[in-house]
């Protein structure tokens, strides 16, 4: 019998790209040359053992495992290696919006822990519905009803079981790029080859369709979006009748696209027209990332449901929430979650604090100014900075696209370069569709480290643009 593992790499073999892939399109990868001489030049041997006992436990997986480097400590804005070594977080995994460690969510926890520790399914708790209450109350027009659930991935699926009930459709309509979660119901309606490549089957009647992107238009924008790739979705819609939702990521956190007003007042009259409902994808870029709670406040519409996670739990406990339209409470004959930390009364407690961190200390209007003020360093280092091809932001969600300056054309080398250099400076990001480096720092930020950020990204790109 032939031994099922003997075609598979083995833990501690050279690890390497697939053949004929482009795995950096999405996302700094964990099989790239430059980390490999990242690790050997900054780890300590202690270290370096460290991540091999740690790569012979875990599966293996692109973007994660094997991991570069090992942590001790989070605090604020910042991580602290096994070595002691300070990174300024803006990536963060997009939880940390109040930063690691806040002393109130904290706080708010260890309360949980000491009196309710967990919630079984059947009963209720004070902060759970001191919670959901929070969030409606705060959502304009009737978003009205909540769900929780443990993560942003299974919120989504639950998303699209409710409106394959209310619609009585199965189908749905998604952007290629997008990017929903990891599960298998996530990756179908998710855009991004990295996940969805050699799978196998996905879920059916998932229809995918040109997001939002002037760099890569097929409708003639001319690199300012005139809202013709919202008008292509109503033409879809007539065409597949049997839609029951439009699946969109509010703006997309992967290279921060950031679509004008006129999209989505285009996009919700279309689904309006047809039928379909509107689900927004706010999981990374929610609870005041772009500067509001809801990140679609800014465009004028209510969508007929929106999914949190992420830094729902403070950076600290899982949680995820579906808040959908009142009218959309039409499933009590069905198990749409059931979720065993459904209602987590210690998850509630951190989102709770969350909130009220977010208001006390004035995230939403500190993201907008301070992320008015990071765009205009960046874009004025432009003339300086040719490799700079464009700089995009909504709060303290900014993109900074890299390019060869003769020819417009993405440079995606000189994107891992600076990400490893900023890596050695101090300042850890993500770059997202191999080219675009994406700084999200925590909305604590102080002005003066935004600007020491800045500092290292921009000399970054100076150094690695004459290599």
């Amino acid at each position: 019998m032939n031994d099922p593992t003997s075609n598979m790499k083995r833990a501690g073999a050279p690890r390497q790209a697939p053949a004929g892939s482009d795995a950096s399109a999405e996302g700094d990868i964990n099989l790239s040359p430059l980390r490999r001489q990242w690790e050997a030049e900054h780890l300590a041997p202690a270290t370096r053992a460290m991540l091999a006992e740690d790569a012979k436990v875990f599966l293996h997986q692109s973007l994660s495992t094997p991991c570069f480097n090992a942590l001790a400590s989070a605090s604020g804005i910042w991580l602290t290696d096994v070595e002691g070594r300070r990174t300024m977080d803006f990536h963060g995994n997009s939880v940390h919006q109040v930063g690691h460690g806040h002393p109130r969510v904290v706080d708010a926890v260890k309360r949980a822990l000491d009196t309710l520790p967990f919630s079984p399914r059947r009963f209720t708790n004070d902060a759970a519905i001191a919670l959901a209450k929070r969030l409606v109350e705060r959502a304009p027009g009737d978003l009205a009803k909540v769900l929780f659930a443990p993560g942003g991935t299974s919120a989504i699926g639950m998303a699209l079981k409710l409106a394959r009930v209310a619609t009585g459709r199965h189908k749905t309509v998604s952007m290629w790029d997008a990017f929903h979660g990891a599960s298998l119901d996530a990756i179908s309606v998710g855009g991004e080859a990295l996940f969805r490549r050699d799978i196998g089957p996905l879920m059916p009647g998932t229809e995918h369709v040109q997001p939002c992107d002037p760099r890569g238009c097929h409708f003639g924008c001319g690199g300012t979006c005139n809202a013709r790739c919202a008008d292509y979705v109503d033409y879809v819609l007539g065409k597949e009748e049997d839609v029951a939702a439009v699946v969109v990521e509010t703006i997309r956190s992967t290279d921060v696209q950031i679509p004008p007003r006129a999209y989505y007042e285009s996009l919700r009259r279309a689904c309006d027209r047809h039928g379909a409902l509107l689900i927004l994808d706010e999981i990374p870029i929610g609870l005041g990332r772009t500067g509001s709670l809801y990140a679609f406040e800014r465009y004028g519409i209510v969508p007929d449901m929106v999914v949190l996670g992420k830094g729902l739990g403070g950076g600290v406990f899982p949680m995820a929430a579906l808040i959908a339209r009142e009218g959309l409470d039409v499933a009590a004959d069905r198990a749409l979650g059931h979720y065993t930390h459904e209602k987590s009364s210690v998850g509630c407690a951190a989102g709770l604090a969350t909130l009220d961190v977010i208001d006390d200390e004035g995230l939403c209007e500190r993201s907008l100014a301070l992320g008015a003020h990071a765009v205009e360093r960046l874009r004025d280092a432009k003339p300086r900075l040719p490799a700079i091809g464009d700089v995009r932001g909504a709060g303290l969600l900014i993109g900074v696209e890299l390019v060869q300056p003769a020819t417009g054309a993405q440079d995606r080398a000189l994107a891992e370069r600076v990400l490893y250099h900023c890596l050695g400076a101090g300042l850890s990001f993500k770059v997202g569709q191999g080219n675009v480096l994406v700084l999200a720092p925590p909305l604590v930020i102080a002005k003066d480290d935004l600007d020491r950020a800045l500092d290292i990204v921009l000399d970054a790109i100076a150094a690695c643009g004459r290599k």
